[in-house]
């Protein structure tokens, strides 16, 4: 089974904390839409092995950007080109991010209306300080009345929430997680806020206009939202995203367990289990690229080590943690040796438990986790 992630590279206007590859000029749309669709063409032969059986396609993914900027119409082209071209299984999971500015009640009931299945919503906080300061471009009442909406066609939704956040007190965040479950929302993406270089949160701080986020607030955000989850019923399936029974991101886990994806759209990451593949972060050469039936990709081959750190990382973040077995299988017992070796001090101070012959984190390791996988890569002298 295999996906296809298709970037959207437009936002209407620019979030001071993020990093990803848009632009806030429209004008080049009809021409991305269509450099997408061909795109999509060019690489049908990729998912094809040596038996000339297609993989099959299971999720189709629309991030970016802001995807709900397309029309319905552009959308739907782009889907019906995906399943013209690709051997799509009979319910795959098809989803739409979109922020709530682009969801009136109109558009949500025309999007039930199409393939899309599975809506992502970038709430990212019910308060309107946290809103204007970080540039989005919704309001609070905006946030709620599209889930209001939302819930009354979709069933599968996720809704993203940022921790973190200077000025926040741990009283408003667990009104920003309560806010969120009384709409009954089965699944919830939760990052904390990072300053990324050259953006212009970075700035502000920079410039002593916003204060700094603290490690510790951040902290103890995470630990407030792991706990009312889970008395909710929801499954801490990985780091950041937590989902009722059932309701896991199937995209996002076929990345965590190294499945096979197509990335379609400038910035667009690709993996085929051995190669990994980035499209130019630049809509001007990736339209002229394509336009010359040219594929505006580079490829990197991955040596052994590299995909045990890429193991190492997505495994400790996901419940289905890192198995030793597998390990030793895969890389050898040089690289199983070595894991054990550098996770012993992890497992002394109870930031990481065996159990089953899964490495996993701990409760008190989880929000450490990054950090502690970083430390058990393999580094080749």
């Amino acid at each position: 089974m295999s996906g296809i992630y298709i970037h959207i590279p437009f936002c209407k206007q620019a979030c001071h904390y993020c990093d990803f590859h848009f632009s806030t000029s429209m004008k080049k749309k009809d021409e991305m839409v269509l450099a997408l669709a061909k795109e999509i063409i060019l690489r049908k032969n990729e998912l094809i092995d040596s038996t000339r059986n297609g993989q099959q396609i299971e999720t189709i993914y629309f991030g970016g950007g802001t995807p709900s900027v397309l029309s319905n119409t552009e959308i739907n082209f782009l889907i019906e080109t995906v399943y013209k071209n690709y051997n799509v299984v009979e319910n795959p999971e098809i989803t739409l991010e979109a922020n709530p500015d682009d969801l009136s009640p109109e558009r949500i009931l025309e999007l039930s209306k199409s393939p899309i299945n599975r809506l992502s919503i970038g709430i990212q906080s019910f308060y309107e300080d946290d809103l204007k300061m970080m540039n989005r471009a919704h309001n609070s009442a905006e946030a709620k009345k599209c889930l209001e909406e939302a819930t009354k066609y979709f069933d599968n939704i996720s809704l993203d929430l940022i921790y973190g956040i200077p000025g926040m007190t741990d009283e408003m965040w667990k009104q920003n997680i309560e806010t969120a479950l009384s709409f009954g929302i089965p699944h919830i993406s939760s990052y904390a806020l990072t300053v990324e270089p050259k953006t212009a949160l970075k700035k502000l701080i920079d410039t002593g206009k916003i204060a700094e986020p603290q490690d510790e607030a951040a902290s103890n955000h995470f630990m407030i939202l792991v706990d009312i989850l889970q008395k909710n019923g929801f499954i801490h399936y990985e780091l950041s995203n937590f989902g009722k029974e059932g309701y896991f991101s199937k995209n996002n886990s076929a990345y965590w367990l190294g499945k096979k994806y197509i990335g379609i759209g400038p910035s667009a990451h690709s993996f085929d289990g051995r190669k990994r593949g980035w499209n130019v972060a630049n809509n001007a050469l990736y339209l002229k690229a394509i336009q010359h039936d040219e594929l505006p990709i580079e490829m990197e081959i991955l040596t052994v080590s590299d995909r045990y750190n890429e193991y190492i990382m997505t495994g400790l973040r996901t419940i289905w943690g890192v198995s030793l077995e597998r390990i030793e299988n895969e890389f050898g017992s040089e690289y199983l040796n070595y894991l054990l070796k550098q996770s012993q001090k992890f497992l002394t101070d109870d930031l990481l438990s065996i159990e089953d012959n899964i490495l996993r984190p701990t409760l008190k390791g989880k929000f450490l986790t990054d950090g502690i996988a970083s430390d058990l890569f393999y580094i080749e002298s």
